[in-house]
């Protein structure tokens, strides 16, 4: 089990202009991200400038200038943020090396064999991110091991390229919303004070008709959109030498499964993948290393990766220090007292929690954080309404489970489209945040069962039976709504 990550306590950070002086830095930022990403933003490169502008406001705000620099340094520096960079290096290394060693030829061969080209390729690449997630119960592991496995092979049989990355995207939110090792599912039932088996259990309902549903259009859509002429082309580019390698992402997984740190299983995927790359004389060795001294440089597949990471892991420091100063201004905090005196019946009281945990989410472009924000008011308040502690946990873990992984500014959507630079060497397009959070069709149904759950109150009633069984909820109001 993953530990939650602890939610920095608030310091009092006060800006000219008091909270309209908190929130207009990530207000630039949130703008300016949203009209690159309309306009068509290659990467996440090209949100830089505009994080760093956003920085520079909130400096000019501050009105202690080196306790703003100090808050922007501390949340830069959590160890959830280097171990993200740190991770997405090496798979995106792993990445290179899977495809200098033929493992994306070797899966188009098999693809080619059993007839899964186009649309069904999306579907079964849906399916596999779903098992992926579930068993290893993160969102952004899955899409560093499968992303840049699978796009390259599916595109390279004519699936859709934004919908591929998209179901590559939907794959890895559901084991975020339902694995049980999943640190939202811990996240969402701890901080309800709810077990984490009956949880994943009371989840079910919503999350297994929403992934039928997903995989079920992802085939459809897949099909209608396909390239004939791609899937055409898998005899001739398809070679089975590069199969072996399949080692590598299983000895990832397996890793995973049995608890071990994500570094540890992508080091030890990476160094067995350079093994068995140089014994079947799949990777040269001059990919290795290679010295210029005349130019003064040097070449290696490892370095080609490792320029590949860099965007999304500068966008993820800004991003945090940004995030930071957020929550050192109080805004956060006053959002959640606002909602709290704002609830007065049991079905009030659910919109309120989605409301709270939505702008949370919003602002701090973090799923944990935002569960972990208002889970004081979402446990009281509920407390208060007679809301089953599963109510509460479900409609959390629901409601982190759409924006994080349909808008072009939060990490996960971006890393998805990120890893399609894995098919920039077989002519397959690199496919944006905007296309790749559209395209998660899994999200977007999520959404639609939330809807349908405040509205009409899908869910509630079983709930809260299962509420019942372990005795520590507190009976239901009489007149609810």
């Amino acid at each position: 089990m993953k530990p939650m990550p602890e939610m920095p306590a608030p310091r009092t950070n006060p800006t000219y202009g008091g909270a309209f002086g908190s929130i207009l830095p990530f207000a630039v930022f949130i703008v300016g991200v949203i009209g690159i990403a309309l306009s068509g933003a290659p990467d996440e490169r090209g949100f830089w400038p505009i994080l760093l502008l956003a920085l520079f406001i909130g400096l000019l705000l501050a009105r202690d200038r080196r306790a703003y620099c100090e808050t922007l340094i501390e949340g830069m520096a959590q160890p959830i943020v280097m171990i993200m960079i740190s991770a997405w290096m090496l798979a995106s290394v792993i990445g290179v090396l899977l495809t200098d060693t033929g493992f994306v030829e070797a899966l188009t061969w098999g693809a080619g064999r059993l007839g899964l080209a186009g649309g069904i390729f999306i579907a079964v690449s849906f399916a596999i991110c779903c098992l992926v997630s579930v068993s290893t119960g993160t969102s952004f592991g899955t899409i560093l091991i499968c992303g840049p496995i699978l796009y390259p092979a599916g595109g390279m049989t004519g699936a859709h390229p934004a919908i591929l990355a998209g179901a590559i995207l939907a794959g890895a939110t559901f084991g975020d919303c339902i694995a049980p090792i999943s640190d939202t599912t811990i996240a969402s039932a701890l901080s309800q004070e709810a077990d984490i088996g009956i949880t994943v259990r009371s989840r079910l309902k919503y999350v297994l008709p929403v992934g039928i549903f997903a995989l079920i259009l992802y085939g459809v859509i897949g099909l209608a959109l396909q390239d004939q002429a791609g899937a055409g082309r898998l005899a001739v580019q398809g070679q089975v030498r590069g199969l072996p390698m399949l080692a590598v992402p299983l000895v990832i997984i397996v890793l995973l499964l049995r608890g071990r740190h994500l570094l540890q299983g992508l080091l030890a995927g990476l160094f067995l993948g350079i093994g068995l790359g140089l014994a079947l004389g799949l990777l040269p060795p001059e990919r290795l290393l290679t010295l210029d001294p005349v130019a003064f440089t040097a070449r290696s597949f490892v370095i080609d990766g490792i320029e590949r990471s860099v965007g999304i892991s500068f966008f993820t420091i800004l991003l945090m220090g940004l995030v930071a100063s957020l929550q050192a201004g109080g805004v956060l905090q006053h959002l959640v007292d606002f909602v709290g005196r704002k609830s007065r019946s049991e079905r009030s009281g659910e919109g309120w929690i989605v409301g709270a945990v939505s702008g949370a989410v919003l602002l701090t472009c973090h799923s944990i954080v935002a569960i972990l924000t208002v889970s004081e008011f979402v446990r009281m308040m509920g407390a208060k309404q007679g809301l089953s502690r599963y109510r509460r946990a479900n409609l959390l873990s629901l409601t982190v489970s759409t924006y994080p992984f349909l808008l072009p500014y939060f990490i996960p959507v971006i890393l998805a489209a990120n890893t399609t630079s894995a098919g920039a060497g077989h002519g397959l397009p690199r496919i944006s945040p905007l296309q790749a959070g559209l395209h998660n069709y899994f999200s977007w149904a999520v959404g639609l069962v939330l809807l349908l759950a405040l509205a009409f109150g899908y869910g509630r009633r079983s709930d809260r039976a299962l509420g019942k069984l372990d005795g520590r909820d507190a009976p239901a109001r009489e007149n609810t709504d």
